[in-house]
């Protein structure tokens, strides 16, 4: 069995930082790592790449001959690579026996929630090559500090995850720099954990440029939370202990922690059902790290932030009543 990652997520969120840091981290930990670049627009690379999509496509070629800007030219790109999957096949074939592969995507979002032929390239990989893949959804950190950015992330995140049909962790990216934008309203569990949207819509409410679609923000909310499916996971790419914790949880989504197991089935639901030992690193340890204190002291004077979310029981109390 082979594994991988398909690394995702809108332009600048860090996917290119994000597959050169975890092949050294995997690389140290003693797996051999293949990086496959298929982004086009990528041609200043900080890792070595074992595949790189320009061997087949430029985009700056598919530009200047079809007259296409650089979001058409994408398009045709993975519409160009669908057709040629033969070639991307061969290449990967040699890796299969021992790799971990790293599939380093474009960053344009219409690709994995609209159009079909990076699913499809994706699809064919994994049906052919028996390739187990978890899709890794990179969302830039900073976006939590904006309700009205953090809602537009969680829909995206949303509508990629019923496209894709993969395995699927949503990370929130660059969290050593998730209050360089501003300071977060909640705390960062409130974040990851995506409950109880409502609680967004006061703040919400302080914008006039929102009020007028105060309707259609709270319609998005009850969609998200119908859904209950996204959460997300932190991620410090510089800081080996969240890399490390990252890849506990792509693990099992994709089965690399059963691949050396020859046991009964017993054996592996005991590791399936075990405690999620990374989960204090990826909220708790992370607020203290890296989210300054919410109380701010002024002479005598003490400003609190709004009262937390309810918690889960308070939660299901609500949906029972209504």
């Amino acid at each position: 069995m082979v594994f991988g990652q398909v690394v995702i997520g809108p332009p600048g969120s860090g996917k290119t930082t994000y597959c050169n840091g975890m092949s050294q981290f995997l690389q140290l930990v003693g797996r051999k790592v293949a990086v496959i670049n298929l982004d086009p627009a990528n041609d200043s690379l900080p890792y070595d790449c074992a595949i790189n999509i320009e061997d087949l496509i430029k985009l700056e070629d598919v530009m200047a001959e079809h007259s296409l800007g650089p979001n058409g030219g994408l398009v045709y790109c993975m519409d160009f690579l669908e057709k040629n999957i033969d070639w991307l096949e061969a290449k990967l074939k040699p890796l299969l026996k021992d790799h971990y592969l790293l599939f380093d995507f474009p960053g344009q979002v219409e690709l994995f929630f609209l159009h079909e032929n990076a699913k499809k390239v994706i699809m064919r990989l994994v049906k052919k090559l028996d390739l187990r893949l978890t899709a890794v959804h990179l969302i830039d950190a900073h976006l939590c500090s904006d309700p009205g950015k953090y809602i537009s992330a969680l829909l995206l995140s949303l509508s990629t995850m019923l496209h894709m049909e993969l395995p699927h962790v949503n990370v929130l990216s660059k969290i050593d720099l998730i209050e360089s934008y501003g300071k977060l309203a909640f705390n960062l569990d409130f974040y990851t954990d995506a409950h109880d949207l409502s609680y967004l819509q006061h703040h919400l409410d302080q914008d006039p440029r929102s009020a007028k679609y105060r309707k259609l923000t709270k319609e998005l909310c009850e969609v998200i939370e119908n859904f209950s499916l996204v959460d997300f996971t932190t991620l410090d790419i510089q800081d080996k202990v969240s890399v490390g914790n990252l890849v506990k949880l792509i693990d099992k989504t994709n089965g690399y922690i059963f691949a050396g197991i020859d046991s009964s089935a017993v054996e592996f639901s005991k590791i399936a059902v075990s405690p999620v030992d990374w989960d204090y690193y990826r909220v708790a340890a992370v607020q203290e790290k890296y989210i300054k204190d919410n109380e701010v002291f002024d002479d005598e004077i003490i400003t609190s932030p709004p009262p937390p979310p309810p918690s889960i029981a308070e939660r299901d109390l609500r949906k029972d009543e209504r």
